[in-house]
């Protein structure tokens, strides 16, 4: 007895095909918008962190750092006036952290929203530009969703 080989017809390929594509552009979008929000609470939890560790700075020092001294001043004694009168051994925080698109957050002293203004250039990697996301946004970004 012989037997038939037997496989897939080209019209029950297409079939399987077009139903993964359905299903793909129903889950897709779920999975990009969850990492958009892993994201945005990351930056949330740093520049929480950050700007406790800038008011401590500030309770020490009697202001905060520069912008041109940055946040590495929360890392380092600043080597640029003015110098801080009590800088804590150590630091203010072990080391700086990175956003989730692998940008450093900028600090901006007098900032434009706040005393001072902590934020992250966001995926495009350029600072101004309308996906910066700031400490001046925690409040009003966690109201709107």
């Amino acid at each position: 007895m012989m037997r038939k080989n037997q496989g897939f017809s080209l019209v029950e390929i297409m079939v399987v095909i077009a139903i993964i594509g359905i299903l793909a552009t129903m889950i897709l979008p779920n999975v990009l918008g969850s990492q958009e929000q892993a994201n945005k609470q990351k930056v949330t939890a740093d520049l929480v962190s950050l700007e406790n560790a800038l008011a401590q700075y500030h309770l020490d020092n009697g202001m905060f750092p520069t912008t041109e001294q940055g946040l590495e001043a929360l890392v380092e004694r600043p080597n640029v006036d003015p110098q801080p009168r009590n800088y804590r051994n150590g630091g203010y925080i072990q080391r700086l952290p990175q956003d989730p698109y692998g940008n450093d957050y900028m600090l901006l002293n007098p900032g434009e929203y706040d005393d001072i203004d902590i934020f992250s250039p966001g995926p495009d990697q350029q600072p101004g530009t309308d996906d910066d996301f700031g400490n001046w946004m925690i409040g009003q970004d966690n109201e709107s969703n």
